[in-house]
């Protein structure tokens, strides 16, 4: 019985990662995107600004498409053209709510379809239809050594950056006014944290692509609000969740045969309704049975 149970082990969970350099790479990535996604979106998800992941990653697209029209599938172009966009589109978004009366959501959603209509139009009139997919999908699979340095180096950035402004970055969620009181920057610092996010969606939508990226940056920080009060602890439990979410999708994509991406968003989704139903904080278990809440309290 036990050989049997170990036997199941080694083939569904470490076969697939042992046996095929491609599984490895996809492996590492998705772990790296996943530890880098968890806290940016749970301060996203803190400051309300869900939809800013949203518009970010899908202003990622019309750079992306303007280096592969003068470059190809140039990495390093490719890479520099996203980041270049979505910061331009973050940055601009963030300036007209600080500078008029709209709404900061309401900027992101004016600008995210702007740069979605455009980043199709650009890929439409140079592209083709699969490479339309692979911008808007991703393909975590064909992950190679380059890729993954650059997603890598990417997390770690944006991980360092985050733990340089935590402190200030609290304080300008929880009390704007006192931090200008005491000569804080919140602005800068904002401004930062938004670089910080488009510099994890930009690593992200290598290997996930500009829809699927986006779901890693927001289920695992959304599940995690349903167990964790304290905001580093829900930090901590997104990242976890971030990662397990890309390997488990891996092993699903591998076993069932569907593509990858869609995979590893669609558990991140499942962990988010198990979270949703089950967990310890303000989950429909507790509001449809407030005796247990009770009990545990």
């Amino acid at each position: 019985m036990l050989s049997d149970g170990l036997v199941f082990l080694y083939g569904w969970f470490l076969q697939p990662f042992i046996e095929y350099g491609f599984m490895r790479r996809a492996l590492v990535a998705c772990v790296a995107i996943g530890l880098a996604c968890g806290p940016i979106g749970t301060i996203l998800v803190l400051r309300r600004m869900s939809l800013a992941g949203d518009a970010i990653a899908h202003a990622v697209l019309p750079g992306a498409a303007v280096g592969f029209i003068f470059f190809g599938l140039s990495l390093p172009a490719m890479t520099l053209g996203s980041f270049v966009a979505a910061a331009l589109m973050a940055l601009l978004a963030a300036g007209v709510s600080r500078w008029t009366p709209q709404k900061e959501d309401a900027s992101f959603a004016s600008f995210y379809l702007i740069t979605l209509a455009l980043g199709v139009m650009l890929i439409a009139t140079a592209g083709s239809k699969v490479d339309l997919l692979h911008f808007l999908f991703g393909s975590v699979l064909a992950i190679d050594g380059e890729s993954l340095l650059l997603i890598a180096g990417a997390s770690s950035v944006t991980l360092f950056g985050l733990a340089i402004i935590w402190r200030p970055l609290m304080v300008e969620c929880f009390d704007p006014a006192f931090l200008r009181s005491v000569g804080g920057h919140g602005g800068l610092v904002h401004q930062f944290f938004m670089l910080m996010v488009v510099l994890t969606l930009v690593s992200a939508f290598q290997a996930l692509g500009t829809l699927m990226a986006v779901g890693l940056l927001m289920l695992p920080a959304t599940a995690a609000r349903f167990w964790c009060a304290g905001v580093v602890a829900r930090a901590i439990l997104a990242a976890g969740l971030g990662a397990l979410s890309g390997v488990f999708g891996l092993l699903l994509s591998y076993h069932v045969n569907v593509p990858s991406g869609p995979a590893i968003v669609l558990f991140a989704g499942g962990v988010y309704v198990w979270s949703l139903c089950l967990g310890t904080r303000d989950s429909l278990r507790l509001v449809w049975f407030p005796a247990n809440q009770h009990k545990e309290a």
